[in-house]
């Protein structure tokens, strides 16, 4: 994926000519005219804050060291590895643009900067915006010259801020427990693109199992009398289409595709879609997309994928890589851990407090695999959190809606940030953002809060329970009924003190937790496993099939989600070590998995 920016040059200025093409960094919305602009960036940290105040944006300060974007600095990747705290840090770097995108609107793209970021195009403040985990772009075009140009990115990112959301990365400067190393600044692919005069901003794809598919599309700088356009095909040949004229800002287009190929796991089938917006016989703009039909809901209290019940085998997915910590490494990465989570007998994986790279999702979608989308939550509360989380929960659901991989949607996690579910304002956020998630896309399923204090506003009834041994599993739920959730013998209770459980499916979303050493493999110091670490590895395999057999005893349970795919730095609970050896013969995981249908 992005193995070849190592091979970049360090020089300051860069023509479109000596940046690499590696694969599109948004797959679900690709322009023909674009420019990568990972690699060697100048940087600096500001360890002061007084970059601002000393102007540096207007290029009057040489930056004494170099970054491998998009990799972050507290990562070996960046080619700087240093995780201490650093809140303030600068880049910069130049491009010069190519002859045939004279007269076009240029995008600046990122793909997500952790957490605050402003952007000067030569000078010129192009725009900021806050949230470390969702894109965003600036429309630059005003503040180009001829020649090269200069951009240059303030980042910002307090390391102790538990109001803000941070996932897994620690606010202490070593990683402890449950807690990895932070992620700052930007984490995901930079590039330009070349667009219309009125380009779109956005299309909302909405397919129906009967063939029918919505297209919404969002424009910019829109003009009178523009022609929104939908092309669909599959395999090369054009299958459905539609058209419609623009409203403003908005035009929405319907298609019909005959006797539709399904989204599942075992069958990915994805058809490609054009977009094109016209004006008269002119386009001004054209993208590239695909969907897939897919549907999701409960139908007699089990999941269902296309009025098809299907068991839920879940793993728990970091997303974390001990080169690029947050950033995945290379394409083949991304796709070496889905291939091998399927190998095992799981159809999917919860991205732990992490809104993953649009690539991961990508391959999901081509490898039929299914995903449990989750946003990296903060730790506390107060009104400032709650204004700030909200934003970005909306962008999350906005940039992932069209992946039929995704087949739910989790904004909170173990009540983080809503640590006492007591207070009433606690309870309301969490569940306006159950009300919020469903008015954004009503056609997946939410989880209120995974694991933890639900209140009656959930369609899975999510529950953690690391018990050690299968017979004490299956114990715990035995007297699980329609109308009443046992409370558990260790962790939290699994309601808020004054709701009733609302009868939904019961969702295992976190067990296991088996720690397991390989021989001759080296781990940090401080490493532990959430029930201890087994000796051996066919002694942790043993207790697995153990836990297993427990749970095929719940027919209560209709999907599991194990914890976890690889161990992350001290914490070895994974299947597969840090750097991607299996601690296990993938056909003796799957063996276990095929104990719960």
């Amino acid at each position: 994926m992005r193995i070849a920016l190592l091979l970049l040059a360090a020089a300051f200025t860069v023509s479109a000519a000596d940046v690499p093409r590696p694969e599109f960094p948004q797959p679900q919305f690709e322009r023909e005219q674009w420019i990568n602009l990972n690699g060697r960036w100048d940087f600096e940290f500001d360890d002061n804050n007084g970059g601002l105040d000393a102007h540096w944006a207007s290029g009057n300060k040489a930056f004494s060291r170099g970054i491998m974007v998009p990799f972050c600095f507290e990562s070996p990747a960046s080619g700087i590895n240093d995780p201490s705290f650093h809140p303030w840090i600068w880049y910069r770097r130049s491009v010069t643009l190519p002859a045939a995108w004279a007269g076009k609107r240029v995008l600046l793209h990122f793909g997500a900067v952790d957490y605050r970021a402003m952007v000067w195009v030569n000078g010129a403040l192009a725009g900021s915006h806050e949230g470390g985990s969702v894109p965003f772009q600036f429309d630059i075009t005003s503040l180009l010259k001829q020649g090269a140009n200069v951009i240059t990115v303030r980042a910002e990112d307090p390391p102790t801020d538990r109001f803000m959301p941070r996932g897994k990365q620690y606010w202490e400067v070593q990683s402890r427990g449950i807690f990895y190393k932070r992620t700052s600044g930007i984490w995901q692919t930079v590039w330009l693109e070349a667009a219309g005069d009125s380009y779109l901003e956005q299309v909302q794809i909405t397919p129906s199992l009967d063939g029918s598919v919505r297209f919404a599309a969002r424009i910019a700088r829109p003009q009178a009398e523009l022609e929104f356009r939908a092309i669909v095909t599959r395999n090369g040949k054009e299958v459905a289409g539609g058209t419609a004229m623009n409203e403003g800002s908005r035009a929405v287009a319907g298609a019909a595709v005959l006797q539709p190929a399904l989204w599942s796991v075992g069958s990915p089938n994805l058809y490609d879609v054009t977009f094109e917006l016209r004006r008269g016989s002119t386009v001004l703009d054209r993208v590239k997309s695909y969907f897939g039909f897919r549907s999701i809901r409960i139908i007699e209290n089990r999941v269902a994928v296309n009025n098809t019940r299907v068991y839920l085998k879940f793993l728990l997915d970091q997303g974390y890589w001990p080169q690029s910590n947050l950033t995945p490494p290379t394409d083949e990465a991304i796709q070496y851990d889905i291939r091998m989570s399927k190998e095992m007998g799981f159809n999917g994986v919860r991205k732990h407090q992490k809104v993953e790279d649009p690539r991961f999702l990508y391959w999901a979608d081509k490898m039929g695999f299914l995903i449990s989308g989750e946003m990296a939550n903060a730790y506390a509360f107060d009104e400032e959190y709650a204004a700030r989380f909200t934003r970005e929960w909306i962008e999350v659901v906005e940039r992932d809606f069209n992946h039929p991989s995704v087949i739910m949607w989790v904004p909170i996690n173990e009540s983080w940030g809503v640590p006492n579910l007591a207070d009433s304002r606690q309870q309301n956020h969490l569940r306006s953002l159950y009300t919020l998630t469903k008015t954004l896309d009503p056609t997946r399923l939410v989880i209120d809060n995974e694991g933890w204090e639900h209140t009656e506003m959930t369609d899975l009834f999510a529950i953690h329970d690391y018990a050690p041994k299968g017979d004490q599993l299956a114990a715990n739920y035995r007297d699980w009924t329609s109308t009443n959730a046992p409370t558990p013998g260790t962790r939290r209770q699994f309601l808020i003190p004054g709701y009733k459980y609302n009868g939904s499916p019961v969702y295992l979303s976190e067990f296991g937790g088996i720690a397991c050493i390989p021989e001759g493999h080296q781990v940090p110091q401080q490493s532990w496993g959430y029930s201890g670490v087994e000796k051996t590895q066919a002694a942790a395999l043993a207790r697995l099939r153990d836990i297993y057999q427990g749970i095929a005893k719940l027919p209560v349970i209709v999907g599991i989600c194990y914890t976890q795919l690889t161990d992350v730095e001290q914490e070895i609970n994974g299947l597969m070590t840090y750097d991607r050896k299996m601690k296990f013969d993938p056909k003796a995981v799957k063996e276990i998995n095929d104990l719960l249908k």
